[in-house]
């Protein structure tokens, strides 16, 4: 993903390349103010005056030799301590002036810029390849040329692919709305009844289908603005995704088989048999119960899975763990995120929480239910307490 904080806020070439050029700015356009050309001044005034002080007291110093008793007569006669200090400002200002001078600026220039390259060749941690790989195949896939161009095209794909898969899934649940009013306008007619029952049956096979293989829950957390103040100008990062995972049921599944304990392997076992596998039999013994002879219909193993292995399907309770997982998930990273949350003059950073149940749960919400009513139905017509023996009577069903 390019937006990883790997290629961020945690990379080193990241904040290496953002820093070298707000560095490389000031210096290009840096000059001194009339404040500091008078601070400096003061400064390289203290130095000299201080510079002449030590000699004078180097000079000053009691002889032994007479070399050295010379030399400290002829310094006394012909150097005037008064007249170095009164000299003093003009030297510094003659100083200033040539530091400011054009050809002293550029040389100064090109001097730290040449420091601050050789900093940045040894500053790397090798994610700048990476990264640039990850765009050069995005560039090509989504025929982008920049990194803006590319999130506004991947961030309209990424909508439109939402709001399709919604459709869809608002489409099946009409579906089911629509085999549900059929049931109750044909609930008198009965010689449609075992069709239509095998028509729902198959239905309910293809929702569970699209169920445990589309997404059901996304997890997104990540930082949507970290702006950094560094020698006046703002170093700014945004969309930093620091997790995101998004989970179909098999794919829950396939990562608990894959891991190398023996708890979750058992677990993931457990839901493909009890969340899975059974529900499909559980809908192939009901219809092999409707559409077979009387024989295979009362086959021990066909009415088993017809009415009594409901006690194990687990899908009711795969739906109450999905949507306590994304409450507590939820919960956690609001407020794991919020503690990301800052605002001071140097720092302000701002975290977002994305994370959001997907069409997949609606659809398997959706299938759960329609099983449910689909062995109401078949229970009631095939043991009916009510004296009209209307929907999938036994006896009414053809051989």
């Amino acid at each position: 993903m390019a937006n990883n904080i790997t290629f961020g806020i945690f990379s080193v070439d990241q904040w290496r390349d953002k820093l070298s050029a707000v560095v490389s700015r000031q210096v290009k356009g840096f000059s001194m103010t009339k404040k500091q050309k008078v601070e400096l001044q003061e400064q390289i005034q203290k130095q000299l005056d201080g510079l002449i002080d030590k000699t004078v007291s180097q000079f000053n110093k009691p002889q032994k030799s007479l070399g050295g008793k010379l030399k400290k007569l002829a310094f006394n006669s012909f150097v005037d301590e008064d007249e170095l200090h009164a000299m003093v400002p003009a030297f510094a200002k003659t100083i200033i002036t040539r530091i400011n001078s054009p050809a002293s600026t550029k040389r100064l220039k090109r001097i730290a810029n040449s420091k601050i390259d050789q900093l940045e060749a040894e500053t790397y941690d090798g994610t700048s390849e990476a990264f640039s790989a990850v765009k050069r195949h995005m560039s090509s896939k989504y025929h982008v040329s920049n990194a803006v161009e590319f999130e506004k095209s991947i961030s309209k794909h990424l909508n439109d692919i939402r709001i399709q898969t919604y459709n869809y899934a608002y489409a099946m649940l009409g579906c089911v709305l629509f085999a549900l009013c059929l049931w109750f306008l044909m609930r008198k007619q009965i010689h449609f009844q075992t069709t239509l029952f095998i028509m729902s049956i198959l239905f309910a096979l293809v929702l569970l289908a699209s169920g445990i293989t589309t997404t059901i829950i996304e997890v997104d957390a990540r930082i949507q603005t970290l702006n950094f103040k560094l020698l006046g100008e703002n170093i700014v990062f945004s969309n930093q995704v620091l997790f995101f995972q998004s989970k179909s049921i098999l794919g829950i599944v396939e990562t608990l088989l894959g891991q190398s304990k023996p708890d979750a392997i058992v677990v993931g076992a457990l839901i493909m048999l009890f969340v899975v596998i059974l529900p499909v039999l559980r809908l192939l013994g009901k219809g092999i119960h409707v559409w077979g002879n009387d024989k295979l219909a009362e086959n021990k193993v066909v009415r088993y899975l017809a009415f009594e292995c409901g006690k194990w399907d687990m899908s009711d309770v795969m739906v109450v763990g999905i949507g306590m997982t994304y409450i507590g998930l939820n919960g956690i990273l609001k407020s794991q995120l919020s503690n990301l949350n800052m605002d001071t003059e140097v720092l302000k950073t701002t975290t977002q929480n994305n994370s959001s149940l997907q069409p997949g749960f609606i659809i398997f919400v959706g299938y759960v239910v329609f099983a449910m009513l689909l062995s109401y139905i078949l229970k009631r017509n095939t043991h009916p307490n009510e004296k009209e023996p209307d929907v999938l009577d036994e006896e009414n069903l053809p051989a």
